[in-house]
């Protein structure tokens, strides 16, 4: 169990990166969804050991993350979302490298651990070339394979799959859904799918507030009867905005669609649908936008 309590960090340039979070992370994939921006990332680095908090605590199966840093790491495998990787170096020899630093010294149990963990990510075929040749997705798989090192306890993906195509990223996905069936792992992002699919817990930050935290369907069941669904032109478009509680819009055959959510039917042309959890997803990030306007305006008062 990894729990989190009233974590803050403010950058030297004054952005608030954290903002008193709260969080209880239990073994297996836990989904940290939110948009660019909204803490995801410094979340990560700081429970990596990365960077100091302010305020508050970590504390992870008894160790305090935030002052016992070494004994955290030697437990910890972290893909950071730039993996940078030298492109001249096999995948082996430098999987092989990263395993010395881990503290595997002795070549003969160096190598049972590189091999293992090639053919754990699919990549015992493409051991022997150079990485910069590797695809998106099998750089990616190279990182969880250098996460895995030392058989961790805590893993944590920030931004996985993002560039990757349908087919790695389906390939990464059941990688990832592997490893989380006997350790932490954190999976930061903001592509809705991949918690849906994934996780059974999750949470919702933005602006480095956690604005929900539990189970996918669950916050989904929230919305049941509340989420409607029409398409409408064009001219039509901005005056909705303006006045429906709208969630999302895309344009589907060159039309906008639009989800709104209301307790009964905005108006003749609207659809009751099942809510999903993008819906919930914007929802909550319309709810915490009108709180932020609406404590603006006060202030301003």
């Amino acid at each position: 169990m990894l729990r989190i309590r009233g974590l803050c960090k403010t950058y030297s340039n004054g952005v608030r990166a954290l903002d008193q979070v709260d969080l209880d992370i239990p073994a297996g994939m836990f989904g940290l969804l939110g948009p660019n921006g909204a803490g995801k990332s410094s979340l990560m680095r700081t429970i990596a050991t990365l960077q100091e908090a302010d305020s508050g605590s970590i504390d992870f199966s008894g160790l305090n993350v935030l002052t016992d840093k070494d004994a955290v790491r030697r437990q910890l495998g972290y893909l950071p979302q730039d993996f940078g990787v030298y492109p001249k170096v096999s995948a082996e020899a430098l999987l092989d490298h990263f395993a010395v630093l881990k503290g595997f010294t002795a070549r003969a149990q160096r190598k049972e651990v590189v091999d293992a963990l090639l053919n754990k990510v699919n990549l015992w075929d493409a051991r022997k070339r150079h990485l910069g040749g590797f695809s998106g997705g099998m750089r990616q798989r190279f990182g969880i394979a250098q996460a895995l090192i030392g058989q961790p306890k805590l893993v944590i993906v920030d931004e996985p799959t993002a560039g990757l195509d349908p087919e790695e990223r389906n390939r990464f996905l059941n990688l990832l859904a592997d490893i989380g069936e006997q350790v932490v792992v954190i999976l930061s992002t903001h592509i809705v799918e991949d918690v849906t699919d994934l996780c059974p817990q999750m949470a919702i930050i933005n602006k480095g507030q956690v604005l929900l935290a539990g189970q996918p369907h669950a916050a989904i069941e929230s919305l049941k009867a509340s989420v409607w669904r029409a398409v409408v032109s064009k001219a039509a478009l901005p005056e909705l905005q303006a006045r429906l509680n709208v969630l999302s819009t895309r344009l589907v055959g060159g039309k906008p669609v639009l989800h709104v959510f209301s307790e009964g039917q905005p108006e003749s042309g609207f659809v009751q649908i099942e809510p999903d959890l993008e819906d919930v997803y914007f929802q909550r990030l319309r709810v915490h936008a009108q709180s932020g306007a609406n404590a603006a305006a006060t202030l301003s008062v």
